[in-house]
């Protein structure tokens, strides 16, 4: 069934002659929807701000917002068939030898973590890596509690195995890993959050792609939630292995991954130090950017020209939000992130960056991108769908949600084979009813400094 359904894909997308991307008949679908729509707009709106009527009105805009949600579902029917053919042909790169293995250092910036980042150390030394090739470090960022006190007790249990620096005031992540950068010496960095416990061979498994790709500058790591007690986490493991497993995976294939998560990333160390200067003092609208560090990161590795892989089999487990209040920030910090990053990418994106093919980049590009543009419209019009025809909305909401949801569901379930598969239904109410606010917020707050999740007050 899997191989007839990526022959037809496949049939679909690429043409015979060359197996590459059949992008004229894309292209052609996408103009004559754009034009479509446009001639729409036109042709109802005209008469309707002419002579104002209010109810002609009400019917068009209702009428207009089913268009339009058709429009983007069969944009997304689309970009999820190019993703899909990706993800079929997605395959994580197996480790090398002891050997092949280039030295590597680990850095471990940490902020108010308490023991945690203790158990996150101890998990790292456990790590399947020759020692003489696995440089680790510890930095706590001006901590208020006791993590340096948890730093220094893994110190005294590791001794050399371990190096400890402590930033004389809080500074913010950034910073922490900027020494941590010029400290190290590893051909390969990688980065681990402090509230992350990695399996024994994950760090091997991480940094194998540098070696059998010579143009890999960066690689994101597989993040699972760690405690998943609560209902929120439970909801977000499922949502991550849709997001890293499925998604990731596809933009592997096309060695753009967007963003290498601070959770666990590695990177060339060349690649670093070329853009080090200008990503430690990067700003957006003057004010210096203390937060989407791993995002910026990605991007400037990106416009090197370097392609951005990810590894399936390199796992980390982190701790994430279990509470409302704490995920809506998380999401915040992550959508302001996104928005100026996006605003980044634009300014090379359609350049010739790198060799080889870029459409699958650009793809990707726009995807992200029409989210942030269409956020705005789509609120409004979600919001007069609301207030004019509430069930009807309600319910083609919920009929939406179950078709999305299932594909999570079931790529859960077969990946895991668990009942918390179902998780993915639930979250996806909270998402569309709880959060649908996040990425017009972040764009109208974009310019705000502040980690909101880490006891940091937020800075205008």
């Amino acid at each position: 069934m899997i191989k007839k359904l990526k022959s037809t894909l496949n049939a679909f997308l690429y043409t015979k002659e060359t197996g590459e991307i059949s992008q004229n008949s894309i292209t052609s679908i996408s103009t004559f929807l754009i034009i479509g729509i446009g001639i729409y707009f036109f042709s109802v709106f005209h008469n309707d701000f002419e002579q104002f009527n209010a109810k002609r009105l009400s019917t068009t805009l209702g009428l207009t917002f089913a268009i339009m949600a058709l429009s983007v579902m069969v944009y997304k029917a689309l970009l999820f068939i190019y993703m899909l053919y990706n993800f079929f042909k997605y395959k994580p790169i197996a480790s090398v030898t002891d050997e092949e293995l280039p030295t590597c250092t680990v850095i471990v910036p940490a902020y108010n973590e308490g023991k945690q980042v203790w158990d996150t150390l101890m998990s790292l030394e456990k790590s399947n890596y020759p020692k003489n090739k696995l440089q680790l470090l510890a930095i706590d960022d001006g901590s208020l509690d006791d993590t340096w006190n948890w730093i220094l007790d893994a110190k005294h249990k590791l001794g050399d195995r371990l190096e400890v620096f402590k930033q004389p005031e809080n500074k913010g992540k950034r910073h922490a890993l900027y020494r941590g950068f010029n400290i190290g010496t590893g051909e390969i960095f990688v980065t681990v959050d402090s509230d992350c416990i990695v399996n024994s061979d994950t760090i091997r498994h991480l940094v194998s792609p540098f070696v059998k790709h010579k143009n890999c500058g960066a690689v994101a790591g597989n993040i699972r939630v760690l405690n998943k007690k609560a209902i929120l986490p439970k909801m977000l493991d499922v949502s991550f292995v849709l997001s890293f497993e499925f998604v990731r995976s596809a933009e592997s294939n096309l060695n753009s991954v967007l963003c290498t998560p601070g959770a666990l990333a590695a990177y060339r160390s060349t690649a670093v130090h070329k853009c080090l200067p200008e990503w430690i003092n990067q700003k957006f609208m003057g004010q210096p950017s203390d937060i989407g560090e791993d995002r910026a990161m990605t991007n400037m590795i990106l416009k090197q020209g370097k392609h951005v892989l990810f590894q399936k089999n390199a796992v980390a487990y982190t701790n994430v939000p279990e509470e409302y209040p704490g995920l809506y920030k998380m999401f915040i910090r992550w959508g302001r992130s996104n928005v100026r990053e996006n605003l980044e990418m634009a300014k090379y994106v359609f350049t010739n960056f790198r060799k080889g093919s870029k459409f699958g980049t650009r793809l990707l590009f726009i995807s992200q991108f029409s989210k942030i543009i269409m956020s705005f419209p789509l609120l409004v019009f979600m919001l007069f769908f609301v207030l004019v025809h509430p069930l009807l909305f309600l319910g083609s909401t919920l009929v939406t949600i179950l078709i999305f949801s299932t594909f999570s569901v079931l790529f859960f379930a077969h990946r895991y084979k668990s009942l918390e598969a179902f998780w993915a239904y639930s979250y996806s109410i909270l998402y569309t009813f709880g959060l649908f606010w996040i990425t017009p917020y972040a764009i109208a707050t974009a310019s705000r400094r502040g980690w909101l999740t880490r006891g940091l007050p937020e800075k205008k």
